[in-house]
């Protein structure tokens, strides 16, 4: 979006990205809610939002802003225009290969808000984000059982 390519680099959060699965194209929109708070409250900045569908053949095809639960309401178009164009092709087909055919998806990129401050104290005393990653809930649940 035009206001990340505008805010210097020293300002900017952390950049994140998540892959949504929605095994047998059944979205329902129920999380968009959370999203749009998350986006009101100033916690994460949307950079880029696509959907897309992915055929048991492997073929990938762009979805378009849709009324995707049935209720009569374009769920999405708080988001139209959530597009910085840092995602490519190349990008989907990425995102595409961690969905089973037969599904639809999300591909989402985020900033962090939240973490710009400390980013930004960071970056200015010299320091830099070298590694980054996720524990999945799953693992975690299993390690704390455990």
């Amino acid at each position: 979006m035009a206001d990340v390519k505008e805010r210097a680099i020293d300002e900017l959060g952390p950049i994140d990205y998540v892959v949504i699965e929605f095994p047998g194209n059944k979205m329902t929109g129920e999380g968009l809610s959370h999203l749009v708070d998350l986006v009101d409250r100033g916690i994460v900045r949307i950079i880029d939002l696509v959907f897309f569908t992915k055929a048991d053949d492997g073929s990938v095809a762009m979805l378009e802003i849709a009324d995707f639960d049935g209720d009569g309401e374009l769920d999405l178009a708080v988001f139209q225009g959530a597009s910085s164009g840092l995602m490519d092709q190349d990008d989907i087909d990425e995102a595409a290969a961690a969905v089973e055919g037969g599904s639809s998806a999300a591909l989402l990129v985020y900033e962090n808000v939240w973490a710009a401050p400390f980013a930004a104290a960071v970056r200015r005393g010299g320091g830099q984000l070298v590694a980054q990653g996720r524990i999945p809930t799953q693992a975690l649940i299993a390690a704390l059982d455990g």
